[in-house]
Formats: C-alpha cells, structure tokens, sequence
C-alpha cells in the first residue's frame, strides 16, 4: 500500500524526455533507503494568508474562517438524494408540484454561463502528447509479460489459500467482535468443564483433557501468530515507513518544543524591559487624570452652588432671559455632570420653582406692556414703546415655549380698539352743542344726531386714529417677527457650525488645507490608539486617551475659527453689563456652554415658523377689527336710511373715504378686509341700479332713432380712444378750448385701424369709461357693476340685432332697405365694441379679489355673442350675393358671342358689393368675404355647367365656358384688394372617374 503510493510517478507534461516515456523523480541524498518514503502532509484546512495575489487566497471556504456562517460542509441532504429516496417503493414523480403547485412545470436547466463547453478539442493536445507513450507501453506489454504474472499470482493464491485454511481452524467464537472471557456462556464455550470430573480430586484424566485443551489453544494461537506474521511480513515496508516517520516526527517536536521556549524566553524580558515601565506610566497617567477630574467636580459644586444667588440678582433687574439661560445651564450641569451628589438632591426641583415664578412674572410682565402700548395717546410719535423690553420679553417666552402670548396681545387689541371708537365720539359730540350729552347717553344716538359732514368728519378721524394704531401693532409686530427670525437664523446656523465642526475636525488623508489636520496617512485618533497598542496598552485605555486628545483637538481647532453662533442680539440688548459680566462669570464655570442648552431648549424650527404665520395672522386680524369698529359706526349713522338718502357726490366721498382707508390698511397688513365694502353694499346697489338705468334707457333711444349711417368722429372721440390705448381709462377732463378748432374725421383710428361706425357706437365708448370710472371712484361695488356692464353690452348686441337683421329699423326708423352698406357697417361697429371688451376685462380684474375672478366669464359669453352676430351679418352678406347668383346662372346658356350677358351681370353685382364695403371693412375681411362669395359662384356654375352637360373634355363648349371664366376672374381681380385672390376656377369642373 504504502509502497505503491510512494513509488508511483504522477504524470507531468513537461517532465517527459524526447522519447516521451516517464522520467522517475530522483531520490534526495538523505532518503537513500530504498524501502523510505517521504510521509505525506495533511491537508490544509486553514485559510491562507494573504500574500497580496489574488491566486494566493483559498478558493474554497475555510473551515476556521467560516466556521459561524452556513457554507457547503454544512450541507446533509443533497437533491439527487432526496429524489432517490431508496425507501420509498417508487420514485415520487410530483415531488415539485404538490409542494409549489400544479403551475411548476419542469423545465431544461440552462447551463451554466460560468462553465466552458468542453469538446474534444480540449484534450487534443493530451491525446497527442501521449498517443506515442501509448504505444511504447502496448508494445513492451506485449512483448514482455509482467513478472508478477508468472510468479506472483500463484504464490499469493496459494498462500492466501493456505490461510484461509489453517485460519479455519481456529473456532468462529474467537473471531466475533465481542469476544469477552468476563461473559459465561463465552467461558464456557471456551473451557468446557463438562471434560473434567466434578470431584475434588485430580486423575489421569483429567489431565490428559486439560494438557489436550492447552494443546488445542496453543496451537489457535500459533496459527494466529503465524498468520499475524504473515501479514506483517507482506506489509512490512508500510511498517518500515511508519517507524521512520514517527521517528521524524519526534525529531520535529523536540526542534518545536525548544524554539517555544526560547521565544518565551524573548517574550519574557520583553515584557520586563518593554511593557511594565509604559504601564506604570499609564496608570499613573489615569491617576492623574482622574485627580484633575475630581478637582474640576468640586470646581463646578462650587459654581453650581453660586447658582440661586445670582438668579435672585437677575431677577431683581427684571433680567428674565438671563435667569432662565443660568437655570437651563444649571439643570443641564445637574443632570449630566453632577448626577447623583447627595448635596444637591433638592436644587433640580428648586430650580423647576424657579422657572415657573418667572414664566408667570413674564406673562403679566407682557401683559401690562401690551395695555400700555396699545392705549397710549396718539400725539405719542414713538411706534415702538420700550423696545429693549419688548425684545426681552419675547425671547424670554419664546425660550419658556411659551407660543400663546400672541392670543394676549390680540385680547387687549381688542379691547383697545373698542376704545378708539368711543374717544372720537367723545372728542366730536364735545365740539357740537346741539347734541345734549344728558339726554342722549348712548353712542349710536349721538351720532345719529349728527349732519352728513359731522358725521363724515367723525368717520374720517375714525379712519385716521385706526390707521395709526394698525401702524403702532404692525411696528410691534415687526420687532416680535424679528426677534422669532433672529432666533430660527440662530439655530440654523448653530447647527451648521455643529456640522462643520465636526466635518472639519476629521482629516482627508487628500486634503492639505488646514495644517494641524491635513497631510496624514491616519487618522491621529487612530495613529495615538496603534502607538499605545504597540507599546502594551490595554486596548480600551489605549483607546480612552486617544478620544481625550481627539477632544482636545477638536476644540483647540474650534477656537481657532470665528466665533459663528454668538450670542442672541435680543437677549444681548436685555442685560445691563454687571448682570451679564456676573452672569458671564458664573456660566463660565459651568461645561458645555450655555449656546447648546438654549438651543435644546428654544421651540423647533416647525414651531417658530408656525408663530411667524401666527405674527402675520394676527396683523390681519388687527386689520379686520379695525373694520369692525368702523362699521359699527357706518351702521349706526344707516339705521334711519340717512345714508341712502345720500346724493351721488356724496355717495362718491363716502366711497372714496372707505377706499382709502381700506387702500391704507391693504398696504399696512397686506390683505384687503371686506366687513366695511360690505356695510356699504346695500346703498351700493341702489345706486349702481339708478347709474345702470339711466344709461340703459339712453342706449336704447339712441339704437331707436339710429339710421345706420356712417358718422363722422369728433375730435374728442378721438382722443377718448387714444386716453383708453395709452392705459388711461378714465374719463378725460373737458378741455374748454382746442377740441373745437379741430374738424372731426371720417373713420375711428384704434390701434393703427380705421373704423367707420356710428353715433352711437361713439356714446357707447363714452359710457364704458363711465362705469370704468365710477369702478374707480367706488371699487366696493366692481361685481355689481360688472354685471350692470355685462347686461349694457348684451343689449345693445340684441337690439342691432333686431334693427339691421332683423330689418326693425324699416318700422322704427322709417330705412327703406337694409343695404349691404348697413350691413357692413353693423360688423364694423360690432368688431370695435369686440375690440375693447379685453381692455374692460382686465380693467376691472385689476378690482377684484381672486376668488371672484370667476365673474368674468360674463365677458367671455359676451364676446362669443357679438362674434356670432358678426358672423350672422357676414353670412348674410354671402347669402344676398348667393341668391343673386343661383337667380342668374339658371338661366345661362354657353353660346355665343362672349363673354356672355349672364356674366356680365355677375360681374355688374360682385363690383356693386365690393364698392359698398370697400371703403368700411378693411382688406382682410374683404378678401375672405370675396373668397366665401367665388365659393358660392363655382358650386352654382359647376351645377348649372353639369346640368347643361358641359365637361372638361376640350370640345369647343369647354372653350366658351373657359372665355367666360376667364372674364369673370379679370373682373374680380381687377377690384381693389383682390389683385392677389386666388380664385380657383379649376373646381367647377368634375372630376373624372
């Protein structure tokens, strides 16, 4: 066995000779016995190390390196031994499909991506390198048989036989595996004593029984020793090999067991020169470091112990924020730094005390300043009352988290404005004597009592003191929405420092910008905990001190930068310098600063910018209460419908006060409050419905006498339109002189066109601006006026309707026709009023609100109108030239002579149309009028041409249609404008089949 392992050769291509047969390795000097061979080692369980070659790793898993995660050794069952159950009487054949499903369908594997295809070309080359080698062993085997043949295989056969025999000898109880003497039945069955008498005593034959069964056994155990010696005999090199390299193997350990002790020699005075010194060092240094721990303890027992004086002096200057930011440092040092001290068990709760006293004091504090600020005189022209104050208070709320002061501010706002209403009323009934303060004690009554321009004067100085007290609240606002902003940019950018901080504290091993960081291959943290690791360190002290120097680092490096937090302003204009220098000094001796506690403690950024949309909330609000108390004093004077008896100049003064205030408190609060438009709605209406009616009724008479002629424009006219193209519409100023010296022109010019339109058209203009104007003056009544226009326009589009379609202008006006003069006319009229319906669109967009945009859709219904009734009038001027055209051309005939009467009858009525509306509709529209009538003219041609059976087949009949086509298109062309109108006569033909 083991010879035969040791002696065969491994084939190797490269090691063949020239003659291809196999060279045996030579032996090595010290292994010269024939019968030694070099043991084999074990295999390598153990992963390699890593030599930095990617073929100098393990391949496969390593049982020590993977030996807690599941890998390919751990695996029991493989699948062809689960289908290949040998206890199972027949193989399973839906083994897949009673698990996943009669939707699993068994399917080719694919093979592998990661294996090659192996072919025979693979193994051409071995087959050709030993191909020769094959032949050479076929042939010595045939020529020369193998010894072992002749010779061996008899003896070992008989040998083996001769065994076997004398082994049989030897009883089948000595062979079991579980041969014991200790069991009886085995004793027995080994020494019969049935052989040997049952008496005491010793004869003849029994001794010749005991001497044969000694015989007997020693005999068994010759032919055991002989066989054993046997097969010793035939493995005896494998013997031989085992003792030699056992004997190695002695050899080895002897050389192992004293490098061991040398390197624990080594190891020893390493330690005794090397590690117990640093050590020593270490624990000292602990030691020490522990000392100056204790001593900065006790330095801060001390300056915690200062902490309830100096709140007390804070409190005595009204320095609430500074207060608050000692016991927020002081409860912040307690709970992470003096945790646990027996001495200071009840300060935390002493502290708690504390700052609920001063979050009450502060909150009447805000209280009392918020009443004297909003009910001060108004010959006060400061806007902001104790400033510094207000800034202390706020901050001091805002770090308390207290967020509702804004609800205490609008309470005393409230009732603040309830007051400026009685004052003036006051101040105004002192200045008349016909009002008896003794009979007439209520306020509604009083200023009932009063004339129009009393009370007009009381509402204006109404309007003036609430314009003056929205100034006060908005200014008070703004330094409130300051110190809320200057507190959300604080903590933003503390964060960002923190961020920055901490970013820049760690080197790139890639960046060279800051000196004490850059340049490093590790990180100094890193580099510290490897120096003391190599020097003997514990790793956990090791790694202590390197944090500790990191720390240190960190914050030398943040001192080195400037300062980007700071202190609050609103909190650094509250402290008088002995407060804040004691301050200073006593949270200078507290860790951790006092930044990072006011911070932790301040509102979230979600809960600042809910108060800054609360600040602009509560503007808004001043703003409607404002409104309120004004129309309280509206609706006092209309109880007895004094203001709807008012006349339009005064209606007008009226609206144009409550527009201006309204524009003031808009530019003040930025939202426009509705509550007084709405007081003055009503008497709104009334008189919106008189202005609408009045010019609805002079519309009409107008539309009723109108001849449908065109006018000539007035230079005024002319420079109305020309006010409504520069952006001005308004009602322009009359202008005693120059009007009159100019002579009036034939056509309206808008936007560069000419438009020829009537008188009536030139009124209507005037009253857009009227309604635009009177928006103006009174923009609380834009939705009613809106409409009012809305309807003004529908009717003056109906009534044209009726009096030129609708020929209602032969009755009422005496016209003897409607011409196509009038007809043309009427659109062009129509097309100018289109024109100006967007200019008064977005004019009156510019009144109102968003949400009421949707009212003007009216416009859009409005335009679509006058387009249809333009359109109805342009169809009507092509069916007046179609029915002419169907009566004329029934009756043509292609004969000669030509061009024949029939066309030029055509071409007598085509000239006659475009003379009338040449000179009002401009070229575009005549072109595609012109274009829509030769369309009517070739279907009735092309009907008539078929019913006479004429076609296009170049007969002579063809000849005479196309002279008379060509005469009609010289006829048309020739006409102004329509030199370039492609008129297409080609259609009148049909088309072959």
């Amino acid at each position: 066995m083991a010879s035969n392992q040791g002696s065969s050769s491994v084939p190797q291509p490269g090691s063949a000779g020239s003659d291809g047969l196999f060279r045996k390795p030579r032996d090595l000097p010290s292994l010269s016995s024939r019968h030694y061979r070099p043991p084999r080692s074990l295999p390598d369980v153990c992963p390699k190390e890593p030599t930095g070659e990617a073929r100098g790793l393990c391949e496969g898993p390593s049982v020590v390196a993977d030996q807690h995660r599941w890998t390919v050794y751990n695996s029991k069952v493989n699948l062809p031994a689960a289908l290949n159950d040998p206890r199972l009487a027949k193989r399973e054949s839906d083994f897949f499909t009673k698990t996943w499903g009669l939707d699993f369908v068994e399917t080719e594997v694919m093979p592998s991506f990661y294996l090659p295809n192996i072919t025979k070309e693979h193994f051409s080359p071995y087959l050709q390198e030993m191909a020769q080698r094959e032949k050479i062993h076929e042939r010595c085997k045939s020529i020369c048989p193998s010894k072992d043949e002749l010779h061996s295989v008899p003896n070992l056969t008989l040998n083996h036989d001769k065994a076997r025999a004398e082994l049989e000898q030897v009883p089948k109880i000595f062979m079991k595996p579980d041969f014991v003497l200790n069991d009886p039945a085995t004793f027995n069955a080994v020494l019969p004593w049935s052989h040997f008498s049952v008496a005491g005593g010793k004869n003849s034959r029994d001794v010749a029984s005991s001497r044969l069964l000694q015989e007997k056994l020693s005999h068994y155990l010759d032919v055991v020793e002989v066989s054993i010696a046997r097969q010793i005999s035939l493995r005896s090199e494998a013997f031989f090999h085992a003792m030699s390299s056992q004997h190695e193997l002695q050899d080895r350990l002897r050389e192992t067991a004293a490098a061991v002790a040398t390197l624990r020699a080594r190891m020893a005075a390493v330690d005794r020169l090397m590690c117990q010194g640093p050590l020593r060092a270490l624990r000292e240094t602990l030691t020490r470091n522990n000392c100056v721990k204790l001593h900065g303890k006790l330095k801060l027992m001390a300056a915690v112990h200062q902490t309830q004086p100096t709140v007390q002096l804070l409190l005595s200057t009204a320095e609430f924020v500074g207060a608050l930011e000692l016991i927020a440092t002081t409860k912040e040092v307690l709970q992470q730094e003096l945790q646990g001290i027996h001495s200071f068990r009840h300060l935390g709760s002493q502290l708690c005390e504390m700052e609920k006293l001063i979050d009450k004091m502060m909150v009447a504090d805000f209280t009392t300043y918020a009443r004297s600020d909003l009910n001060r005189t108004f010959e006060d022209d400061n806007q902001v009352l104790e400033k510094d104050r207000l800034q202390s208070l706020v901050f001091g709320l805002l770090r308390q988290r207290r967020l509702d002061f804004l609800d205490l501010y609008k309470e005393e706002m409230i009732q603040a404005a309830k007051g400026i209403v009685r004052q003036c009323v006051v101040k105004m009934v002192s200045q008349i004597d016909e009002i008896d303060t003794d009979a007439v004690s209520k306020v509604q009554d009083q200023i009932r009592m009063m004339t129009f321009p009393q009370w007009f004067e009381l509402l204006q100085s109404v309007f003036e003191h609430f314009v003056v007290f929205l100034k006060r609240i908005k200014a008070t606002l703004s330094v409130i929405r300051n110190v809320v902003l200057e507190v959300l940019d604080s903590s933003q950018r503390n964060r960002l420092a923190d961020a920055s901080t901490a970013t820049g504290a760690e080197p790139n091993r890639d960046e060279e910008e800051e000196p004490g960081y850059g340049g490093s291959a590790l990180h100094s943290g890193e580099a510290e905990l490897a120096y003391l690791t190599h020097e003997g360190a514990f790793i956990s002290d090791a790694f202590n001190e390197a944090e500790m120097r990191q720390q240190q680092r960190k914050a030398n490096h943040a001192q080195a930068r400037p300062d980007t937090g700071g202190s609050d302003s609103a909190s650094a204009t509250t402290e008088s310098s002995s407060s804040r220098e004691h301050t200073t000094n006593t949270t200078s001796s507290l860790p951790g600063g006092g930044a990072v506690t006011i911070e932790d403690m301040m509102p979230s950024d979600l809960e600042l910018g809910h108060v800054a949309n609360n600040i602009q909330e509560l503007l808004y609000t001043a703003s409607d209460v404002s409104h309120d108390r004004c129309v309280k004093v509206l609706l006092a004077r209309a109880k007895d419908g004094s203001v709807e008896r008012l006349s339009s100049a005064e209606f007008v003064c009226l609206s144009q006060a409550v527009e201006g205030f309204v524009k003031d408190t808009e530019e003040l609060c930025g939202r426009r409050s509705v509550s007084l438009r709405g007081a003055l709605q009503s008497q709104a209406n009334r008189f919106v419905h008189r202005f609408h009616e009045e010019r609805k009724t002079k519309l009409s008479l107008l539309l009723d006498n109108e001849r449908w002629k065109q006018a000539d424009v007035p230079a005024e006219f002319q420079d109305l339109v020309d006010s409504i193209a520069d952006g001005r519409i308004t009602l322009p100023e009359r202008k005693t002189t120059g009007t009159e010296d100019r002579k009036p022109s034939d056509y309206l010019l808008v936007d560069g066109q000419k438009y020829a339109v009537v008188g009536t058209v030139l009124l209507l203009i005037r009253m857009f601006l009227e309604y635009c104007q009177c928006v103006n003056d009174i923009p609380s009544i834009t939705t009613d006026l809106l409409t009012r226009l809305s309807d003004l326009l529908k009717h003056f589009n109906s009534r044209s309707c009726q009096l030129v379609l609708g020929a209602g202008a032969l009755q009422i006006v005496g016209l003897k026709t409607i011409t196509t003069k009038n007809l043309a006319l009427a659109s062009r009229c129509l097309q100018l009023v289109v024109h100006y319906i967007p200019v008064l669109r977005a004019h009156f967009e510019t009144k109102l609100q968003p949400k009421q945009y949707n009212i003007l859709r009216h416009f859009d219904h409005i335009t679509k109108d006058y387009n249809d009734h333009i359109a109805e009038i342009s169809a009507k001027l092509v069916a007046i030239m179609d029915g002419l055209f169907e009566k004329a051309l029934s009756k043509y005939e292609v004969k000669a002579p030509m061009p024949s009467a029939c066309f030029r009858n055509v071409c007598k009525q085509m000239s006659k149309m475009h003379e009338a509306i040449y000179d009002l509709l401009p070229e575009e529209q005549t072109q595609m009028l012109f274009l829509r009538i030769n369309a009517s003219f070739k279907m009735h041609l092309k009907r008539q041409l078929a019913r006479l059976g004429v076609i296009n087949d170049g007969g002579p009949q063809q000849g005479l249609v196309v002279v008379d086509v060509l005469f009609y298109a010289e006829n048309v062309q020739a006409l102004r404008s329509l030199e370039r109108l492609d008129l297409n006569m080609t259609e009148i033909w049909e088309q072959k089949r």
